[in-house]
């Protein structure tokens, strides 16, 4: 299995569109989905060579929602706001980490987990960025009651905290990538007489 596979068969795209309205979501929705996918591995590392494949589903679905659950209900304890921006998601973490488990993401090498992780964080935290700036005229402001955040301009283009703002804008940032990823064309070469 490729890492290609692995993050086209996911359902990243759910968290990457419902949790980066805000960089304040897209945080705590990063950290629960480290903590979770990070204990699930290591959970289920043991379990794999134990189970039968038809016991491995149900297992690894009752493991997930357990430490899906567990996460949500210590971000409660601990940071109440972020909870309430995040507890949506934990479900779909715990699904998440089964449907990597399905598609060979643990079985990759841990430089491999971690490149594709890397990947999932930055265009995470990259789209939350360009969505609250956009949307909101402002960066950081759910961080804290306290805290106003940087406020860039005044009201900005509400359009960008909806879906299908941020279904535009990852496109962009996908397209900005590959472009800036792109061999430079070669001039064609033309025979005159």
């Amino acid at each position: 299995m490729n890492a290609s596979a692995t993050l086209s068969n996911s359902m990243m795209l759910v968290l990457l569109i419902g949790a980066t309205d805000s960089v304040a979501g897209a945080l705590a929705i990063l950290l629960m989905f480290t903590v979770v996918v990070s204990a699930y591995g290591l959970c289920m590392t043991p379990l794999r060579t134990r189970l039968s494949s038809e016991s491995l589903l149900p297992v690894g679905l009752v493991l997930a929602a357990t430490l899906a659950g567990c996460a949500d209900i210590l971000l409660q304890r601990a940071a109440m706001q972020w909870q309430q921006l995040s507890s949506l998601y934990a479900g779909l973490i715990g699904l998440q980490c089964v449907i990597l488990e399905h598609n060979g993401y643990f079985r990759l090498p841990a430089r491999g987990r971690l490149t594709l992780g890397g990947v999932f964080a930055a265009l995470m935290t990259v789209l939350a960025v360009l969505r609250e700036l956009l949307g909101q005229g402002s960066i950081g402001h759910h961080l804290s009651d306290h805290w106003q955040g940087f406020i860039l301009f005044g009201d900005g283009l509400h359009f960008a905290t909806l879906a299908p703002g941020a279904f535009i804008l990852l496109g962009l940032v996908l397209a900005a990538r590959q472009a800036c990823s792109r061999p430079a064309a070669l001039p064609e070469e033309t025979h005159h007489p």
